[in-house]
């Protein structure tokens, strides 16, 4: 949700969700910027493509993938990306995965490990879709402090 807020994404919510959506629990867990998140909720996978099918590309990210993330090309900025995660702890099904191989990737990593957290393979996929729009619509510098703050002495 974070790095949703941070880069001005949508986020896409597909249940049955690992976790509660309820305001107090998001509260306590730190998530002060829910006001600032555009988010939807889908009661399933069937239900998310008919309401976004036509509004842009989809692209799968699992360990199965056979291209790194990097291999697409997200530049266009007149078409909507569509990254799509499963659960971290079962991926997405096969079912879906199956008819959209092509559009299948993978973060490339060692074989020490299954896969990484989910929420840091979101950050480096959003981040690379922005890398390729040169990070449309984000600041280059902080944008609340003077950009001289480092400069300045104490």
């Amino acid at each position: 949700m974070r790095t949703c807020v941070a880069t001005n994404t949508r986020l896409h919510l597909i249940e049955p969700l690992g976790f509660s959506m309820d305001s107090k629990i998001l509260k306590r867990c730190g998530v002060n910027y829910i006001d600032k998140l555009e988010y939807y909720v889908y009661k399933n996978y069937e239900e998310f493509v008919e309401k976004n099918k036509d509004k842009g590309r989809f692209y799968f990210f699992t360990r199965y993938g056979h291209k790194p993330h990097t291999s697409f090309d997200y530049s266009n900025l007149n078409e909507d990306v569509y990254l799509i995660f499963g659960k971290e702890s079962t991926g997405i099904p096969k079912e879906i995965l199956r008819p959209n191989i092509y559009n299948c990737a993978r973060i490339p990593m060692t074989d020490k490990v299954r896969a990484l957290n989910l929420s840091n393979c979101c950050a480096i996929v959003v981040y690379e879709v922005l890398r390729q729009r040169n990070y449309d619509g984000l600041f280059f510098e902080e944008p609340h402090k003077d950009k001289n703050f480092i400069m300045i002495e104490d």
